[in-house]
């Protein structure tokens, strides 16, 4: 075992999967020499040469497009986007393309590659670096998106994504890329896609979370619990498509109350769906509304408003408060 920050552990994913299978190749801006602008692929290219781990132009769109074209022909490409607020100029060829390609080969294609990207706020960076535009891609039939919030997790779930036969986005939290440091194995493991991980059990209320706000709603959890006494229940989602139900609805029929904490805005966020489909299953068993925290409907704001944007711990209790004093 090894004690590593989360973008160490998508480091030693990487140089897992490059050493496994010579089909993987790496591409991106400052991915080979200068090895990331978080040094996600530091060492990488000089381990396993220019050709596996490729510097390329600035063009999102000509990342993504040759991605397609690697994948189609046997290649599995794990193109970077250096942060999810850049991947505009390139939707095109995530909506058009790479979630597309199986359906309108009619099964004879498929693109097995993944898209990493850093995403989320509060790391005091310019304008279009800290965006939390998860739900374009989860809107998105035939993408599967993934979001980590630890380092374990980071490790299994990317090398997961790696084996997947379908196109993963991997997005990164990277305000906790070296926040905090657990242990991560190092052989090669994978942690499967589409299961939620219970954080904490509980019988009073289900609190569930992703990425960066899983940790800092567990904080909140343990506060309220040392001076309320409640009893809650956190599950941190991993996959965001397909988003486990399962486990969602069955602990939400165990403790009556629900609240979905997200760092994208409220309107038509992730959140919206799982409180639609907690109503639709779960009507009988709720004691209260379900409760959705999020950030303002406002695009990302500069320094010292950002800390205020996105749910504060002050905001997480007041909405666990909200359904268990309803």
């Amino acid at each position: 075992m090894s004690q590593l920050t989360l973008v160490q552990a998508v480091q030693d994913a990487l140089r897992c999967a490059l050493a496994a299978d010579e089909h993987i190749v790496l591409l991106g801006e400052d991915v080979g020499r200068n090895g990331g602008v978080f040094r996600a692929t530091e060492g990488l290219q000089e381990q396993f040469g220019a050709e596996r781990v490729v510097d390329t132009p600035l063009s999102e769109s000509g990342i993504l497009g040759a991605s397609v074209g690697l994948a189609a022909n046997g290649m599995r490409p794990v193109p970077e986007i250096q942060f999810l607020g850049f991947i505009y100029p390139g939707f095109q060829q995530v909506v058009a393309h790479i979630a597309r390609m199986r359906w309108r080969s009619q099964g004879r294609y498929s693109l097995p590659l993944v898209v990493r990207a850093p995403f989320g706020g509060r790391i005091r960076a310019p304008e279009m670096h800290s965006e939390s535009t998860e739900t374009y891609f989860i809107h998105t039939p035939g993408l599967t998106v993934v979001v980590p919030s630890n380092p374990y997790d980071a490790k299994g779930l990317l090398l997961a994504s790696i084996e997947s036969p379908d196109p993963v986005i991997f997005l990164e939290p990277m305000r906790i890329y070296r926040a905090f440091r657990t242990e991560v194995p190092e052989e090669y493991y994978t942690l499967p896609l589409g299961k939620a991980a219970v954080v904490k059990e509980g019988k009073d209320v289900t609190v569930v979370a992703w990425g960066t706000l899983v940790r800092e709603t567990l904080e909140v959890i343990r506060q309220l619990e040392r001076e309320q006494g409640w009893s809650i229940e956190l599950l941190d989602l991993r996959t965001l498509s397909p988003w486990d139900e399962e486990a969602v609805l069955n602990s939400v029929r165990k403790t009556g109350r629900a609240v979905v904490v997200q760092e994208s805005v409220l309107q038509l966020g992730l959140a919206a769906e799982i409180a639609a489909r907690v109503g639709e299953e779960c009507l009988l068993d709720l004691e209260a509304p379900v409760v959705r925290v999020s950030s303002w409907d406002v695009p990302p704001p500069l320094f010292q408003l950002e800390d205020w944007h996105a749910p504060t711990a002050q905001r997480i209790e007041n909405g666990i408060g909200r359904v268990m004093t309803f």
